[in-house]
C-alpha cells in the first residue's frame, strides 16, 4: 500500500516521503480501515511516539496521522461491533503506525459508525479536534451555561468546535487569532474576538475558563485572566505559571467512541459544523504539514473518494 513515511526525526516537514509500505496486521480486537479520508496534528513529528513505540524501541519508518474516516475491510480476532463494509471514523493510537495511508489497523473500541450522509472528508475534521475540544471545555474545563470562556486559535480545527460547543451550552465565547480570522470567529457566534499580534490579551478581564492550543507566551499571560476558582486548559504545553487563585490543566485527548458518536450526531443535525480548511491528495502531504498555519479549519488530506477510486 502507499503511506506517507518518516524516518529521520531531525528532517522535519522535509522527511515525509510517499512509499510503499507492508499492508497493516490486524491484532486482536482491531480493524483495518480502508481510509478514505485522514487528519494530521501539525506538532506530531515532534512527539515521542511517533518515533518509538510503548517500550520506547524505534519503530520507524512511521506513518504519521490519528484521525481517519473509512471503511472497515478486515476484523481482527476477537473484533465485535463493527462489521466489514462499514463505514466507520475516529483515532488510530499514538503509538502505532497512523492514518496517512491506504489501510490502517485501529482498535475498534476506537472507532464510531458514520452515517452514509456524513462525507469522509468532514468525518475526519471530527476525532481529535471534537473530542479535544469537548474534553477541554467540559471533562477539564468544567464550562457551564452563563460563564465566560476565552478559547486561543478559535479559528482552527480544535478552537472553531470549541466555539460552536460553548455557544450551544449558553456560555459566553471570547476568541483570538490573526486578524484574518476575525470573519470567521464571528462566524461561529463568538461574542468578541482579539488579534493576538495587535490587541491587548488584559482587555479580556477574568474569564471562567481559558482554553489554549498555543502555549509560550500566550500561554503564560492567559494565567492572570482566570477568575478566582476559574479554570486554565490547554493542550500545548505543561504550564509554568499557575492562575493565582484558580488551576492548570494540561492534558492529552483520549479516545472516546460514545462521544465520536455524540460529535456525529450533532453534525447530521446541523448543530455541529468542523471548518474544513484544505482538503489535498495523500502525495502533497508534505506541503499540507507545511502550510497549515495558512488557512483556517482542519487541513484534510484525501486518500480515496467516496465510491472508492484512489488518488495516483
Amino acid at each position: 500500500m502507499r503511506a506517507i513515511t518518516v524516518r529521520d526525526r531531525d528532517a522535519g516537514v522535509g522527511g515525509l516521503t510517499l512509499a510503499d509500505m507492508p499492508y497493516p496486521h490486524a491484532a486482536e480486537n482491531d480493524v483495518i480501515v480502508r481510509v478514505h479520508a485522514a487528519g494530521f496534528t501539525p506538532g506530531e513529528l515532534d512527539w515521542p511516539a511517533t518515533w518509538s513505540d510503548r517500550a520506547g524501541r524505534d519503530r520507524t519508518p512511521s506513518i504519521p496521522g490519528h484521525e481517519l474516516s473509512g471503511t472497515v475491510v478486515e476484523l481482527g480476532y476477537g473484533t465485535t461491533g463493527l462489521t466489514v463494509g462499514q463505514r466507520v471514523f475516529g483515532l488510530t493510537d499514538w503509538t502505532r503506525n497512523g492514518s496517512l495511508a491506504e489501510y490502517a489497523a485501529v482498535e475498534a473500541r476506537n472507532l464510531a459508525p458514520l452515517a452514509a450522509d456524513i462525507e469522509h472528508t468532514v468525518a475526519a475534521a471530527l476525532p481529535i479536534s471534537g473530542l479535544t475540544a469537548w474534553q477541554g471545555l467540559f471533562d477539564h474545563g468544567h464550562l457551564t451555561t452563563g460563564q465566560t470562556v476565552l478559547i486561543h486559535g478559535v479559528a482552527g480545527g480544535v478552537g472553531s468546535i470549541a466555539a460552536q460547543l460553548a455557544r450551544e451550552v449558553g456560555a459566553r465565547v471570547i476568541g483570538t487569532g490573526r486578524a484574518g480570522d476575525r470573519d470567521v470567529a464571528l462566524g461561529l457566534g463568538v461574542q468578541s474576538f482579539l488579534d493576538l499580534a495587535a490587541d491587548d490579551l488584559q482587555q479580556v478581564g477574568e474569564v471562567d475558563v481559558v482554553f489554549d492550543v498555543i502555549g509560550g507566551d500566550i500561554l503564560d499571560r492567559s494565567t492572570r485572566l482566570v477568575r478566582p476558582g476559574g479554570t486554565l486548559v490547554t493542550i500545548a504545553m505543561p504550564p509554568a505559571v499557575q492562575p493565582k487563585d484558580g488551576r492548570a490543566v494540561f492534558f492529552v485527548v483520549e479516545p472516546d467512541r460514545a462521544r465520536l458518536t455524540d460529535l456525529a450526531a450533532r453534525l447530521r443535525a446541523g448543530r455541529l459544523s468542523p471548518i474544513v480548511g484544505a482538503v489535498r491528495p495523500l502525495s502533497e502531504t508534505a506541503a499540507a504539514f507545511a502550510r497549515h498555519r495558512h488557512a483556517p479549519g482542519k487541513t484534510i488530506i484525501q486518500v480515496a473518494d467516496d465510491q472508492g477510486a484512489q488518488h495516483s
